[in-house]
């Protein structure tokens, strides 16, 4: 007898209140997520994981916690099963030149501002079984790539490249001077505060600079230890050698925008019924809510573009990777219920 395949989903917002790096949108987006899928794809609430750094939140959406949750869904995944994980928040890029290889450069940045890269995200992919299904909604800037190897749907060969967003609108990333700066800032504080991180450490750290983001892993390790991307820890090249690269077909990814642009926080406006949400998250939304059945992966980015443009950030390109089977598979498997909800 067949098991009946699950769906799971861990969905994280960062605004990062009180901090020179805050937004707006990001907990709206995955509350909003949250009720869609429930109300629309099947998915039992009890199998939704919902991490925000509201101030109320007593599980903040740290590394850590992000990376034991997504943990726990891949480890609980059967055959069959459809997994989602839905980021909002700021993105982070290393890569300079556009035709570096993806997966390499590109991160999320969790609100203890400890990266998640693409490299981290691909050896949980590499667990899952076969037969299931992980999908990545990532709205956040430079957004595009972060599941390695997959196959380009809607992307940066596919459309011109972004210009630069409105100035009277907030945009979803960070630069690697300003995560210096603040990781520097919290060593400090974190050193006068508590007596486990050693002041000479946070100072060498500090001294080592920022090429090649040295500084910023050194800041890292020396507050996180070796709870930090595999790329900041020791004989990261080895291990990243022998890692398995995915195939094509191994990760969903739906990006807010291509790896060199950034993605739109918008302010709650007329345009958004009162409230603050990601363009692309908004778009997204939208688009499910006006859709009268099955949209597949392909659809819905192409339709997530064009509300985009509609919105007047025409400078935003969403894009797909995956494989050709996946691009024109339903988005997050059958909807259980067609009723427009959420």
């Amino acid at each position: 007898m067949a098991t009946e395949c699950k769906k799971r989903a861990v969905l994280v917002g960062c605004n990062y209140p009180n901090t020179i790096n805050e937004l707006s949108g990001c907990v709206n987006d995955v509350k909003a997520m949250r009720e869609m899928i429930v109300s629309r794809f099947g998915f039992d609430s009890e199998n939704v994981e919902l991490l925000t750094d509201e101030p109320e939140s007593t599980y903040k959406p740290t590394r850590a916690n992000i990376m034991a949750e997504l943990k726990k869904m891949v480890v609980a995944a059967k055959e069959g099963d459809v997994l989602l994980f839905h980021f909002s928040g700021h993105g982070l890029v290393h890569r300079i030149d556009p035709h570096q290889p993806p997966n390499e450069g590109e991160a999320i940045v969790p609100c203890d501002l400890n990266p998640i890269f693409g490299t981290g995200l691909g050896q949980l992919i590499q667990q899952l079984p076969s037969g299931s299904s992980f999908t990545m909604i990532s709205d956040s800037c430079h957004s595009g790539g972060m599941i390695d190897k997959s196959k380009e749907q809607i992307g940066p060969h596919s459309t011109l490249r972004g210009i630069a967003p409105p100035v009277d609108y907030k945009t979803r990333g960070l630069s690697i001077e300003t995560l210096y700066q603040c990781l520097q800032t919290a060593a400090n504080v974190v050193s006068a505060t508590q007596s486990f991180l050693d002041t000479t450490a946070v100072a060498n750290a500090i001294n080592t600079g920022t090429d090649n983001m040295t500084g910023i892993g050194s800041l890292l390790t020396t507050i996180f230890g070796n709870n930090v991307s595999l790329k900041f820890l020791p004989h990261y090249e080895r291990d990243f050698l022998n890692l398995r690269s995915l195939r094509e077909d191994e990760g969903i990814l739906l990006s807010g925008c291509q790896a060199n642009e950034l993605s739109i926080d918008m302010r709650a406006s007329d345009k958004t019924e009162g409230k603050a949400f990601g363009a692309f998250t908004y778009t997204v939304l939208k688009v499910i809510k006006e859709s009268n059945g099955a949209l597949t992966n392909r659809q819905l980015v192409v339709k997530a573009r064009n509300e985009i443009i509609n919105l007047g950030f025409g400078q935003q390109h969403p894009c797909l990777y995956c494989s050709d089977e996946n691009a024109d598979a339903a988005f997050l498997g059958h909807q259980s219920n067609t009723t427009t909800g959420a």
